[in-house]
């Protein structure tokens, strides 16, 4: 039995813990902290759920069926690194206590990209604006599938209305990666900005977001 645990000792990751709790994360690499989340130890299981994805940053799009497909990795460890994955989308949502302003195509990506990286379907969301353009509300609008979304304008306007809002920014991802508008985000998004004259709240801008920061604004390429 002593024989069967030592090699399992000798992995245990005390040298990143230990850069951890001394606040130098900085100093581990991607692999080192990899492991030491899904608690295996060994720099070689990080390296190969790294290496196991597709892209650069395609860990934000692992599944729990590719994590524990790696050697060394089990369901707990795989739950723990989509935890960190999930918490660290929300923790990039809002760069400051203060509600910010959402005045460019930029400020949207800030907010939005990194919470829609690596989904696997079209999320949909408003960014319901003050007259200043503070955001007052992000909401989910709608989930639709691997190529399309399905929005109805009263879903989108209904929270809009209700905390009285001025204006919405409208976006969504596309999980290809590549956030060229397509004929049917054209389609929707003149009939949002329809339905958002009559009811006097103004649709700013529709932004749709690609990997890697990419996006595309429909105002700047005139389609509003």
């Amino acid at each position: 039995m002593v024989g069967r645990m030592a090699p399992r000792l000798l992995t245990r990751p005390a040298g990143a813990r230990v850069a951890i709790l001394e606040g130098r994360a900085d100093s581990l690499s991607d692999a080192s902290l990899v492991a030491l989340i899904v608690a295996e130890g060994s720099d070689a299981v990080g390296r190969a759920i790294l290496d196991g994805q597709a892209r650069p940053d395609g860990l934000w799009r692992a599944s729990a069926e590719d994590l524990v497909s790696v050697r060394g990795v089990g369901p707990a460890g795989a739950a723990r690194l989509l935890a960190c994955l999930e918490l660290a989308r929300r923790a990039s949502a809002w760069s400051a206590a203060d509600r910010p302003v959402v005045s460019t195509p930029e400020d949207v990506v800030r907010l939005c990209a990194t919470q829609l990286r690596g989904l696997d379907r079209e999320h949909f969301w408003a960014l319901v604006l003050s007259t200043k353009n503070r955001l007052l509300r992000m909401v989910e609008v709608s989930v639709g599938s691997l190529n399309a979304s399905i929005v109805h304008p009263r879903e989108l306007f209904k929270e809009a209305v209700r905390i009285s809002a001025a204006s919405v920014v409208v976006v969504h991802n596309h999980p290809s990666g590549d956030p060229t508008p397509s004929g049917a985000d054209l389609q929707l998004t003149r009939r949002l900005v329809r339905a958002g004259e009559v009811l006097g709240i103004e649709v700013l801008d529709h932004v749709v977001i690609g990997d890697g920061g990419a996006h595309v604004s429909l105002r700047e390429m005139g389609a509003l």
